[in-house]
């Protein structure tokens, strides 16, 4: 990485699904700061954004810049809906993904990376991310190949080791098929599964001037920074270092695995990542969880961090997509302190620790949760598995407990377990209504800082926006900014 790159000083987390949406990455790219938004079940959410209307034009606006036209005609024939949907009727779905995907899906995935990338990037020249989790294996090659036509700057992710996606990235910007390790539980120790995509299946003539964005990995310890720096398949530019205070998947304690009273999992000094081995790296890196005040991001700074990312003051804005009834009862809550947010060690499927608000009649709690029959028809989460005939299929310890233990999967592992992938789209106002006439119920994730939100807000107000937000962050580095503008633009000349 050429040292002389001007990074920004405030990258806006990636959030959810649709949570850290087109506009909200916008309004924070066009401020100068990295705008991000959320590639998980982006395809989902766009077929759902169709048969709601697409109100504004907005998705059918980016589709038309698609440089596969075609694609773009047969998903608007398939999906949209003009009207929108009568009231109860259910969404249509797609095809969960699986190793090997049709041509078909494989391109509504690419679309809708391009979308989402190319709206937060549409009529200005600021800086825009995209955001995926590892863990979410299946649709990421695909979803990358669609960002980067869409002109990503840069790619953050986490929840897992993403070893593998540099390389990935390299041989994208060359319109150049590449493949990465399917993780598969019963393997033996000689096989090995792929997932592979190839842009020339879907263009003999691929669009130019492709660019291969910065690469930054999600991480939470020093080793596995020293081992991304040193063995990743191609260039890494930098790391967010999220602590376990962070909203969303948190990393697993280090050592034995210890809970307190509430059933949390607790991180202690083996968790903290020691900032004097970053710097010895010599690669930028930001500092998440708990960073979001103006005296975290001085310290940062101070640390010789190039900034903070920041995702629980931005989730609330009245760019994020969070439905605005949630956003009033979350910001009514905090100001009147009751708010709370737990570390649940089991909610989601993955196996890591996630952070769920504690929030009225929603899915973080067990009761609500219970009246819910266990579905399983968006799949994002699934992990492969080997049958015993040699095959490979899926499951999800938040599927039908019957149907997981059918698979092969252990009985207590569906404990606990919560269908993030339903919840999720129903934090967006966008959730799947049931034949039995059950709505899906959302489950909202934040970090540990939402506590501390009417510090920001204050007790009155009722809402506020990203660039409010930004200046706040900002507030406290104001007799900094001088040089920190020289230091940019003295990089910028380089």
């Amino acid at each position: 990485m050429n040292e002389s790159v001007a990074h920004p000083l405030i990258i806006q987390g990636g959030m959810g699904v649709g949570v850290s949406n087109w506009v909200l990455a916008k309004a924070v790219s066009l401020r100068g700061h990295l705008g991000v938004v959320s590639g998980t079940s982006i395809d989902s959410l766009l077929v759902r954004r169709l048969q709601d209307g697409d109100i504004g034009g907005h998705v059918r606006r980016a589709m038309a810049a698609f440089p596969w036209p075609d694609v773009s005609g047969d998903v608007l024939m398939k999906y949209f809906r003009p009207e929108g949907l009568a009231p109860g009727e259910p969404y249509k779905e797609i095809p969960m993904y699986r190793q090997v995907v049709t041509k078909v899906r494989e391109q509504l995935t690419i679309l809708s990376a391009f979308v989402e990338v190319w709206l937060a990037k549409e009529g200005h020249d600021g800086v825009v991310g995209i955001n995926l989790l590892t863990k979410v294996q299946m649709p990421n090659l695909a979803t990358l190949y669609g960002a980067m036509l869409g002109g990503v700057d840069y790619v953050l992710m986490g929840a897992g080791i993403p070893k593998e996606i540099p390389g990935v990235l390299d041989r994208f910007a060359r319109h150049e098929p590449a493949s990465m390790k399917l993780e598969v539980e019963g393997l033996g120790r000689d096989e090995t599964a792929l997932l592979s995509f190839d842009p020339r299946v879907h263009s003999e003539q691929p669009p130019e001037g492709i660019r291969r964005p910065y690469f930054l990995p999600i991480i939470a310890s020093n080793s596995l920074a020293t081992m991304m720096a040193r063995k990743a398949s191609g260039r890494v530019d930098g790391f967010v270092i999220e602590a376990p205070t962070a909203g969303g998947h948190n990393a697993p304690p280090r050592g034995e695995l210890v809970l307190n009273e509430r059933g949390e999992p607790q991180y202690g000094a083996r968790d903290e990542v020691d900032l004097a081995k970053m710097r010895e790296l010599g690669l930028p890196f930001w500092l998440a969880g708990s960073a979001g005040s103006p005296e975290k991001l001085a310290e940062a700074l101070a640390a010789g961090a190039a900034g903070i990312q920041v995702g629980t003051l931005f989730a609330y804005s009245d760019e994020s997509g969070i439905t605005a009834e949630l956003k009033r009862n979350v910001i009514r809550q905090a100001q009147e302190d009751r708010i709370d947010v737990l570390t649940d060690g089991r909610a989601s499927p993955t196996g890591f620790p996630f952070k769920v608000v504690q929030l009225g009649e929603t899915l973080s709690h067990p009761e609500t949760y219970a009246e819910r029959k266990r579905v399983c028809d968006l799949g994002y989460l699934r992990y492969a598995y080997k049958r015993e005939n040699g095959r490979i299929d899926y499951r999800c310890a938040a599927e039908p407990v019957d149907t997981y233990v059918k698979k092969g999967g252990e009985l207590e592992n569906t404990a606990g377990r919560k269908c993030l992938c339903n919840a999720l789209f129903a934090v967006i106002g966008k959730g799947q209504r049931r034949a039995d006439g059950y709505v899906e119920k959302p489950l909202i994730t934040s970090g540990d800082e939402l506590k501390n939100l009417r510090r920001f807000i204050g007790a009155d107000r009722a809402d506020y926006t990203a660039g409010e937000v930004i200046d706040y962050l900002l507030s406290g580095i104001k007799n900094m900014m001088p040089n920190l503008q020289q230091r940019s633009h003295e990089a910028a000349a380089h």
